[in-house]
């Protein structure tokens, strides 16, 4: 017993965030809560067992919870990095050790010595791989037991070695597992691809600047401060005031309103001559020969026949659910239905009804519909908004809408003031702004007893929606389509005679994306897809014997995976040459496939040649003019063939449709909440879509549908589609929550139809507190609020603010619409490397892809003033569509933050400092942090590493992706995207300086000139007074900002020197920084050069040399002289260790052997010192505690810890 109390004894002289090694042949690593260092039970047992492993419980939340703790002592300090980059107690806590073992924050090993002697100073002997098994089941089962611990890591090689016998035996005691590097993890709970807190390559950044930089800085700082003394309070971080100002912007989506006082008696007879008068406008279509012609049209519906049903239902609850196959006329007819009677009633001018639809096509396309059945223009009583475009009127009490327009309303009128009805279509898609609207909407309705909310679905899942909303009346409107004759794979084949090889099934997307056939062919050499692996129990389990030998054949060597453009083309083709006449609609997956396609079919000779074949494309990013051309008859002679995507199946209605191809997948969006990667990829559809794309060739007479997949594949499909709530990132859904002021995030979001995941929930939540949208108690900001009004996501509003406050707006706008529109640079299969040539020169060596936009479209502007846009589009790859989308955005930027007060009408006041792009640059790094990635460039290659993902890749067409070397150490981007690797999509390189001013929050590490950022993730190391000048700044810029926010009036000009300030920083920082590895001290260090301390106060008693200083200590107090362990490591540093009286000290690394033992010496002496003493008697005084350490370490173990040291004991 005398031996663990003094073990306790010394644990409890040892902080929370202090590491403690302790030596028997066992070395113990425990990652445990602060409260129970050491658990003696386990103690006890290693002690008995003698074994050679590193054991390490580590204790964290089940849901993977932020606060891992870390107590160890497998190096000589564990950094306890929060491996989701977020702030932990042990990052805090380094800063609260004693200051009597230093303020060194970085004593630690070489990253590159991960593998040595943990444990134990002596090589640990590798112990069989069946004892080693039998070693790690005893743990498990302590694992299982214990409910505090989560996980065990461990670094031994031997580990390493039976990982795999290992990962089996977890996963049958329901464990998780993972090797990382060096280290294996398992865990109770899922666990990431990649823990920073386990990366010993985690970016560490040593920042420098031109000499002279600093003192300039400085002085236009000081000039500042003079200028603008602080205040002491009367600036107010918390103002309540709303940057929206109450006013209602009708450009992007605020719907206008008309406050009307019902109390008041004139309005009332105003409203009655309106009604009166729309009554008799009504009768008067009605009864005209056009209007009974419409009529007649409208009574063949299958609608029309539940008209009474659905009027009565209307009126009785206020809750209805209406679903409706696809053709019966629910989206056009209800509304007008319930329109129509209420102008009958003489109530039409208090009649005001909203359907919203789930994309713009269709809010368009119904809205003209509509109109042309009413017998009216569009923006008379019917009309439309969608983004960009709306046509309504004063008089318009029917309006089509996206999800968003309504949403938007919602942020000023909370109660719908005005509205009678809200008609929510195609529910069934599940989209998350239409499950954010039905909370809403369920929480409005006991406010609004008179408000009628009428849910209509496509397919039979009504009793879900029912069941939402208390039990709601459902009504079914059977479907008037023509019978639609079904052929699956096998049936094609052995219709068709066509053959599947493995060679044939290669899609070609061309040259640049020749990846993307690779990728097919080497399908058959991997491991299955996903997309494979989901069906291959249905094709393992199929029977084929009916068929021929031919269609077996080719059925056996069919690959999931691939689209099959060639077998499209052969289908289309046996189409074209042998079916009757009608259109054919053909739904692909995504963009890139239907263009690849497109191009494909134009150069076959039958369905290439115009005057046989129509090829038309259909998807949501096209423009409107483009979209409507699917729609119109093509001559006579020629068939329409229409490649479209998963928008097809039941917003938009084609009515010649006979023929539908379908390719079974759709492009889905899936967000990995575990990783926080969204992932971009193939999916198969459902049977519901499947039978919506199927019903689509019965709208005009029988039809066909030609699936290009078996049919035990279609019985595999899952019966509904995965909401977009569960598989997408939730930033901006948060952001609308608290705008709305709907409480707390996660308790609303858990009153969803499919509550999505809590760590979904908690990404979003700490990226908006990231961008400072929520203060730390999910409160929204100022900066929150001016988010709010701007119709794009949090971080590109942030950019589109940041801009107007710092008069850069016109490049910044222009990098905003461009991430909100396609991108414009071309990529024409045949010209590739001229149109990469004239991106780079857009690009002009500037490793900007945002930069490049910016000159592509000003060369645009200028072209179009000189009426030569087209041809500049031409010469230079660009997409004039794109470009158009582009200005149109702008615009509407301008007129919305115009409305929030943050600019005035004059163009030319907002563009002060559109010319300084480092400024620009500084801009667009503040509004995508935290997306970022830090950049080393090797000899051969380029090494992009995120918080998240480690090691990324970008994609090929960015202007980034084919440089040799990037002269930045980080690059910001907008977007990453999981498919084979995690791919950035854009990016713009960034200095130390951009980062460290206008990234994510910085705060003090434990040493001076040591600032970290993203939790601990990013160290930057540089000399103390920078460090203060960065912190200054960053103070400075924040209060600026807040007060600009704040008051929109604010003029700061008169902030000139803090401006100048920052441009002068960020443009004349030149990144001459490194990226250090190993926990390496900055240079110099001013305030902690202890090290030349001892040597000025030792020269009398061993000279300037710390080995000959630490030897004489020693031989003093009669110990033996110190061994030193040198070891090269990986970057061609030394990192040495001396040992002496059973205690270790490990220096930093540095160039040399010798130099290496010196900064090992130092080290020890510094310990030896506490860092405290500085009189010429120190040798003696570390001879006497040597003495009593010497006499003490007889009888039982000093637990006396400090940064750098390992101290051994024996038993």
């Amino acid at each position: 017993m005398p031996f663990y109390s003094a073990i306790f004894k010394g644990c409890s002289k040892t902080t929370p965030a202090t590491t403690m090694s302790l030596r028997f042949t066992t070395s113990l690593k425990l990652h445990r809560t602060p409260k129970t260092l050491i658990n003696p039970s386990i103690l006890l047992f290693l002690v008995k067992r003698r074994s050679h492993t590193t054991l390490s419980f580590s204790s964290r939340p089940a849901n993977l919870d932020r606060g891992v703790f870390t107590c160890s002592g497998a190096s000589s300090r564990t950094l306890g990095l929060d491996w989701r980059s977020v702030g932990l107690p042990y990052l805090q806590q380094q800063q609260q050790q004693s200051s009597n073992y230093g303020r060194y924050a970085y004593q630690d090993e070489s990253s590159d010595d991960s593998d040595f002697e943990y444990g134990s100073s002596q090589h640990q002997k590798s112990g069989s791989t069946l004892d080693n098994i039998d070693e790690w089941r005893w743990k498990f089962t302590m694992l299982l037991r214990n409910k505090e611990d989560q996980e065990v890591v461990s670094r031994e090689k031997k580990d390493r070695r039976d990982f795999e016998q290992l990962s089996a035996l977890a996963t049958r005691m329901g464990l998780h597992c993972r090797q990382y590097s060096k280290v294996v993890v398992f865990s109770k709970v899922p666990l990431p691809n990649y823990r920073s807190d386990l990366d010993d390559k985690r970016p560490q950044r040593e920042v420098t600047l031109p000499f002279g930089l600093l003192r300039e800085v400085d002085a236009h700082l000081k000039a500042y401060h003079s200028q603008n003394p602080k205040d002491g309070g009367n600036f107010s971080h918390n103002s309540s005031r709303s940057s929206i100002g109450g006013s209602i912007l009708t450009d992007e989506g605020f719907i206008e309103q008309e406050p009307l006082s019902k109390n008041s008696v004139v309005v009332e007879k105003i409203l009655r001559q309106k009604s009166l008068l729309l009554r008799n406008q009504q009768q008067g279509w009605q009864e005209s020969p056009e209007g009974q012609k419409m009529l007649e049209f409208r009574r063949s519906l299958p609608a029309y026949k539940e008209k009474d049903a659905l009027l009565k239902a209307v009126s009785e609850n206020q809750v209805v659910v209406i679903s409706g196959e696809t053709g019966c006329g629910k989206t056009t007819q209800l509304p007008q239905y319930i329109l129509e009677t209420e102008i009958e009633a003489a109530r039409g001018a208090t009649c005001s009804i909203i359907c919203t639809q789930p994309r713009r096509i269709s809010a368009m396309s119904v809205s003209e519909r509509v109109a042309a059945e009413r017998g009216e223009k569009l923006g008379e009583s019917v009309g439309y908004k969608v983004r960009l475009e709306g046509i309504k009127g004063r008089d318009t009490h029917l309006l089509f809408c996206t999800t968003g327009i309504l949403l938007r309303r919602l942020l000023v009128d909370r109660n719908l003031k005005g509205i009678t009805h809200v008609i929510v279509d195609e529910i069934h898609e599940r989209g998350m702004n239409e499950d954010f609207l039905l909370i809403v909407l369920k929480d409005l309705l006991p406010c609004r007893p008179e408000l009628r909310l009428i849910l209509m679905s496509a397919t039979l899942n009504a009793e879900l929606f029912s069941s939402y909303f208390g039990g709601a009346p459902m009504i079914h409107i059977p479907g008037f389509t023509y019978p639609v004759r079904a052929h699956f794979l096998e049936n094609i084949l052995e219709s068709t005679g066509y053959r599947l090889t493995p060679h044939n099934q290669i899609d070609d997307y061309g040259q640049e994306k020749a990846w993307k056939m690779q990728k097919q062919s080497q399908t058959l050499k991997k491991r299955k897809s996903q997309i494979a692996s989901a069906v291959e129990d249905a094709l393992e389990a199929a029977d084929y014997r009916e068929y021929g030998l031919r269609t077996r054949e080719s059925l056996s060597c069919w690959n999931p995976d691939s689209i099959g453009f060639n077998f499209i083309e052969h289908v289309l083709c046996h189409i074209v040459k042998k079916e009757r006449p009608g259109a054919v609609l053909l739904f692909m997956t995504g963009w890139d496939d239907i263009n690849s396609l497109k191009d494909q079919l134009q150069a076959h000779p039958l369905l290439g040649d115009p005057t046989r074949v129509l090829l038309l494309a259909c998807h949501g990013s096209m423009a409107s003019s483009e979209q409507r051309l699917i729609f119109e008859k093509p001559e006579d002679g020629v068939r329409k063939i229409v490649l479209a995507t998963n928008m097809a199946e039941t917003s938009i209605t084609i009515n010649d449709v006979v023929f539908v191809v379908d390719c079974g997948k759709a492009k889905e969006t899936s967000y990995d909440a575990l990783n926080n990667t969204p992932c971009l990829l193939p999916s198969w559809i459902s049977k519901a879509a499947a039978r919506q794309r199927r019903g689509r060739a019965g709208r005009v007479q029988p039809g066909e549908c030609f699936h290009l997949y078996p049919r035990c594949v279609y019985d595999a499909f899952s019966d509904y589609q995965l909401p977009e709530l569960l598989r997408t990132p939730l930033q901006s859904l948060c952001l609308q929550i608290k705008t709305l002021q709907l409480g707390s995030i996660s308790e609303f979001l858990s009153r969803a139809l499919q509550p999505p995941e809590p760590l979904s929930v908690q990404n979003a939540v700490e990226y908006l507190k990231i961008i400072g949208a929520l203060d730390e108690n999910e409160n929204l900001t100022v900066l929150g609020r001016n988010l709010s009004v701007l119709p794009v996501e949090p971080k590109l509003g942030k950019m589109l603010i940041l801009g107007a406050i710092f008069n850069c707006l016109d490049p910044v706008m222009t990098v905003v619409a461009g991430l909100s529109a396609r991108d414009p640079f071309l990529m024409p299969f045949d010209k590739k490397d001229l149109a990469e040539s004239a991106k780079a020169q857009f690009s002009a060596n500037d490793y900007s892809d945002h930069l490049a936009l910016v000159r592509a479209y000003d060369g645009w502007k200028d072209a179009e003033k000189q009426q030569s846009g087209y041809e500049y589009c031409w010469k230079n790859f660009l997409s004039a569509q794109t470009l158009k989308a582009i200005d149109s955005l702008r615009k509407q930027f301008f007129y919305l933050l115009k409305d929030t007060g943050l600019i005035d009408y004059k163009m030319e006041n907002c563009n002060t400092w559109s010319h300084d792009e480092h400024l620009i640059r500084a801009i667009i790094c503040a509004g995508l942090f935290p997306g970022l990635c830090s950049v080393v460039n090797k000899e051969k290659s380029i090494t992009l590493k995120t918080t998240e993902d480690g090691q990324v890749l970008l994609y090929s067409n960015s202007v980034n992706a084919g440089v040799s070397k990037i002269p930045y150490p980080w690059l910001v981007f907008n977007e990453k995207v999981k498919v084979n690797s995690v791919f950035l999509r854009d990016s713009t390189g960034v200095s130390d300086s951009v980062l460290l001013l206008f990234g994510g929050k910085i705060s003090s590490g434990g040493l001076d000139g040591h600032l970290k950022m993203l939790g601990g993730y990013l160290e930057f190391f540089m000399k103390p007074s920078l460090a203060e000048t960065y912190l200054s700044l960053r103070r400075d810029l924040e209060e600026l900002i807040q007060k600009k926010l704040v008051d929109p009036k604010f003029d700061i000009q008169p902030q000139n020197e803090l401006l100048l300030a920052v441009r002068l920083l960020v443009s004349e920082d030149q990144c001459e920084g490194r990226f250090v590895y190993g926990r390496q001290l900055p240079a110099p260090p001013p305030k902690i050069a202890r090290k030349e301390k001892v040597t000025g106060t030792l020269a009398g008693d061993g000279g300037d040399n710390s080995k000959t200083q630490l030897q004489t200590v020693l031989l003093r107090a009669g110990h033996e002289a110190p061994t030193y362990k040198t070891k090269q490591l990986k970057n061609n540093l030394f990192c040495s260790t001396v040992t002496f009286n059973e205690l270790s000290f490990t220096g930093n690394p540095c160039s040399g052997k010798k130099h290496a033992e010196k900064d090992a010496a130092a080290e020890a002496l510094l310990w030896l010192k506490g860092e405290t003493y500085s009189s010429s008697q120190d040798i003696n005084h570390v001879s006497v505690l040597l003495k009593k350490s010497k006499s003490t370490n007889k009888g039982k173990p000093s637990a006396h810890r400090t940064s750098g040291v390992k101290q051994t004991i024996k038993d």
